[in-house]
């Protein structure tokens, strides 16, 4: 009965793996997407000739991969200065050393121009996963990915 159990198991696992989702969760954080507010939790699937973007289980955006103008990434990093004041209160030295330390956003952006359509959206990724989506994109697209932080602007 145990090593049915077992077998039972070995075969169902891979196919539970392999049926799960496939898309990135990320924050959509502005652009030409109507009725989508900043920092609404969606999900981003890259498939094959388009890339998707999805809310509550409804399609918001579907860009034909083709169409992508620009791939652009970026971070936001700040101190924890409120978590440290906190931490003060309770113990100097902790809320201290927490001034030093530093907290990063990912951001990758997107600009697109299908036809006459034209838009762009910036959407804020995991630390864990913005590397593996700026890959993605630009195997998708073909477009290399542009460091907006090195970007300089003159007036």
């Amino acid at each position: 009965m145990k090593k049915l159990f077992a077998l039972l198991l070995c075969m169902l696992l891979p196919t539970i793996a392999v049926a799960g989702d496939n898309g990135y969760k990320v924050t959509y954080d502005g652009g030409s997407i109507p009725e989508t507010k900043a920092g609404s939790g969606i999900k981003l699937y890259l498939e094959g000739a388009n890339i998707r973007f999805v809310k509550d289980g409804k399609d918001i955006a579907l860009i034909p991969a083709s169409s992508v103008t620009e791939v652009s990434y970026g971070q936001d990093v700040h101190r924890r200065v409120g978590t440290a004041i906190g931490l003060a209160v309770l113990s100097f030295g902790i809320g201290a050393l927490m001034m030093f330390s530093k907290s990063k956003k990912h951001y990758v952006g997107l600009t697109w121009a299908d036809g006459d359509k034209k838009g762009g959206l910036v959407f804020q990724a995991d630390k864990n996963e913005y590397r593996g989506i700026l890959a993605a994109l630009e195997g998708v697209t073909g477009k290399k990915a542009v460091n907006s932080d090195a970007m300089t602007v003159k007036n």
